[in-house]
């Protein structure tokens, strides 16, 4: 593996050490997973998961692989040594990021810190898989600061596209790092408040070590399109048309959940909710006050007996999977509600790498039976917006913060190496592209060293 796996008794930091492992997310964009390690003990960030995947990633071997429903990184190397791990940060309550807690967290059994809408995810999973209450979550906010082992941290706001997204300032004696998460520069977000680059300017003077950053749209120039942009091209892309209207959007997005039902009511429609995630993240929403009061959806049973003129449906399967809404809509055998020739189906979603076939065979079923399919990537105007930085977002959060360091996390190598290139034009001065299980050390002597920890996927049940 290039230079020898160190053993777990000899890989670890000492007091004047500050080193980063990634276990999963640096290689592939989904499951991510990361450790900070200092003075004897690390910090988890975050335990997520992906679907429908093979335990090998693509670009370690090509060929064609068994995939399963839900896959999470291996957390052997830290799990054999879970006496050292002092605590886990959920930065949001995105799949990738907070998936894999339920089933885990019995392997590791430490103390979570996150945000209420996020521990509300949460409590909700392990409900599923009896932990509910047996896992010690701490609630944290945009005024948190909490020592966590001999990690000072701090959780800064940034826009994503799910309530309460943060990034994390990780302070100790050898060093603080930022650790960015999920992040966009949005002036006009639907939920949360607009981002705010005066936290991160300030950071500037703070002589911060290094920024681990988000990668997924470094290989896009310029910036990302507001959440309220995809509101308008919705809404004038919603209003002309006649037949029903059912769009097809990421379940834990509640951002676009909320810009549908106000496009709702100025179109004269109904919005119902098909699958489980949407009406799982509705319920979140309207319990923590995120959801506006005077937003009335309508049971979902009951679409079926308006005018297709009047009907707006949000269902899941937006990436073509079999079993989500669209797909059994597309089949006819959705028991709530049925298409017909006329109707349009909105895709506000990208199609994520790998299901390609999957999105197209789904939109041919569609077209074959008379209905119309409108893709983001087809659209003359925005219909979905991405939360993650492009290029010239990346740039100048890199202006602002001023790391020495530039580390690229959650991507596929493209976007890794991308990253890189735009961290170089930054001007910083030593940018470290690696993948899963290579050990970054950040302090008292920068350097890379490849496959150190044996990392790798596992399984897991739902």
């Amino acid at each position: 593996m290039g230079v020898k796996e160190a053993s777990i008794s000899t890989l670890t930091p000492g007091p004047d050490d500050l080193w980063f492992i990634p276990l999963g997310g640096t290689g592939e964009i989904g499951m991510n997973m990361n450790l900070y390690g200092h003075n004897g003990q690390w910090l988890m960030v975050d335990c997520g998961v992906s679907f429908d995947e093979p335990l090998v990633p693509p670009y370690q071997d090509t060929s064609p692989s068994a995939r399963f429903d839900i896959v999470a990184p291996d957390p052997s190397f830290i799990a054999q040594q879970k006496e050292k791990l002092c605590g886990m940060v959920i930065t949001h309550g995105h799949e990738d990021h907070v998936g894999a807690v339920p089933y885990l967290w019995p392997r590791l059994r430490c103390p979570v810190y996150t945000t209420a809408f996020t521990a509300e995810i949460l409590q909700r999973k392990l409900a599923q898989t009896g932990l509910k209450d047996k896992v010690p979550i701490i609630i944290v906010d945009a005024l948190s600061e909490h020592q966590v082992g001999p990690f000072s941290l701090n959780w800064l706001a940034v826009t994503h596209s799910i309530p309460e997204p943060y990034a994390l300032k990780i302070s100790t004696p050898a060093g603080s790092v930022l650790h960015t998460a999920d992040w966009k520069i949005d002036a006009q977000p639907v939920t949360g408040k607009p981002f705010d680059a005066t936290l991160y300017r300030q950071l500037g003077s703070e002589n911060i070590l290094a920024m681990v950053g988000d990668s997924t749209n470094a290989t896009k120039p310029g910036f990302s399109v507001s959440e309220r942009n995809c509101f308008d091209g919705l809404l004038a892309t919603i209003r002309p048309l006649e037949g029903r209207v059912v769009v097809s959007c990421f379940g834990s997005n509640v951002a676009r959940l909320i810009s549908l039902a106000h496009i709702a009511v100025k179109t004269g429609r109904y919005m119902a909710l098909y699958g489980r995630s949407l009406l799982n993240m509705y319920s979140i929403a309207r319990r923590l006050d995120v959801w506006p009061d005077h937003l009335k959806l309508i049971d979902p049973d009951h679409a079926g007996y308006l005018p297709p003129a009047e009907v707006l449906a949000v269902a899941t399967g937006s990436q073509g999977e079999q079993r989500a809404a669209l797909a059994r809509m597309a089949r006819d055998d959705h028991h709530q509600l049925s298409l017909d020739k006329g109707d349009t189906v909105i895709f506000s979603s990208i199609v994520i790498p790998g299901n390609e076939q999957l999105v197209g065979a789904l939109i041919s079923q569609l077209n074959g039976l008379g209905i119309t399919t409108i893709t983001s990537e087809d659209s003359q105007l925005p219909i979905h917006a991405s939360g993650h930085p492009c290029a010239e977002e990346l740039k100048l959060m890199y202006s602002w913060v001023k790391p020495q360091i530039a580390i690229p996390v959650h991507g596929e190598p493209e976007h890794l190496d991308a990253h890189g290139q735009v961290a170089k034009s930054a001007g910083v001065r030593k940018r470290y592209v690696g993948r899963n299980g290579d050990l970054y050390r950040l302090a008292p002597v920068t350097g890379i060293r490849r496959q150190v920890v044996r990392t790798g996927r596992v399984p897991v049940k739902a």
